[in-house]
């Protein structure tokens, strides 16, 4: 069997905005001396394996849609829509994600109870439901929203609560910061896209409110994101030293420009692998400083 194809459509340069807000959500159990890392470990394949199932939903349905032409596309090549993988060997493999992430959802279950069938049940159903279903949210405009709450409220509050069994205003506002710079991902995503969506039918924010909005909401998700550090050091008057991942701002500037002075085009691809760098520095220096 060759693996390359399903390595493809799991998307690799996505998946720091899996492990981002488990850094995150770590740091801060540790920080409160109730730091457990058997479920910090379980979190992070779990949360590896919604996202990887994701991918694939949206690879599989993508092309049943009929949204993806790999002869114009702008983005990486889509496994399903090139023909690498058969529409149902690509199912049978998010499928496959998903039941593996239930599984290592056992273990959280035993330790944090119900909350935790909720929040594995709501993440693996807006995984397919993100491009799958009668209304799918990327299809509608409200992608955005989805990936905002669960890679970075859910996620983070997930990650410390399956440690803590706590939960606190603090740590939805950590959350806040992975998920705006995901978010800043899929902006960069449609923005790449908007041409191609425009005439598939797929709602992005870019296609219903121009490109303008799209670069707009790429640097408010940014900017945004790499202020709340600040903002939890002014409410806890410590962890001074997490302000040190709101310089990521200024790595970001090359790709803001881009963004501005260019057309949508292939090198927005770097862009976007750059943003997702951004993202698990961002939570490397957050977490790091927040334990020090």
């Amino acid at each position: 069997m060759n693996f390359r194809p399903y390595i493809l459509a799991s998307r690799p340069k996505t998946l720091p905005a899996a492990l981002a807000p488990v850094f995150i959500g770590t740091a801060l159990a540790y920080a409160d001396g109730k730091g457990h890392w058997l479920s910090a470990l379980f979190a992070a394949l779990g949360a590896l394996l919604i996202q990887i199932g994701t991918n694939y939903a949206n690879d599989y349905y993508d092309h049943v849609k009929g949204s993806d032409d790999h002869k114009t596309r702008l983005g990486p090549l889509r496994a399903t829509a090139a023909g690498l993988v058969k529409p149902a060997a690509m199912r049978n493999a998010f499928v496959t994600a998903f039941g593996l992430a239930v599984l290592v959802g056992f273990y959280l279950l035993m330790r944090g109870g119900w909350p935790v069938i909720l929040i594995g049940l709501f993440s693996i159903a807006a995984g397919i439901l993100y491009t799958g279903g009668p209304y799918p949210l990327g299809y509608n405009g409200l992608g955005d929203i989805f990936v905002f709450i669960f890679f970075g409220l859910v996620a983070v509050a997930g990650t410390f609560y399956v440690q803590t069994l706590e939960m606190n205003v603090l740590v939805l506002v950590a959350g806040v910061a992975p998920g705006l710079m995901s978010t800043a991902i899929l902006a960069v995503n449609n923005l790449r896209d908007e041409q191609n969506d425009r005439l598939s039918g797929k709602r992005t924010l870019p296609v219903v409110f121009g490109e303008s909005f799209g670069r707009l909401e790429y640097v408010l998700c940014l900017l945004i994101a790499c202020l709340v550090p600040l903002f939890l050091v002014s409410l806890t008057g410590e962890h001074y030293f997490s302000l040190a991942a709101s310089a990521v701002f200024f790595l970001a500037l090359p790709s803001i420009r881009i963004i501005y002075r260019e057309k949508p085009s292939r090198r927005y691809n770097e862009v976007l692998a750059k943003t997702g760098q951004l993202l698990f520095l961002f939570s490397i220096l957050f977490s790091i400083g927040w334990l020090l």
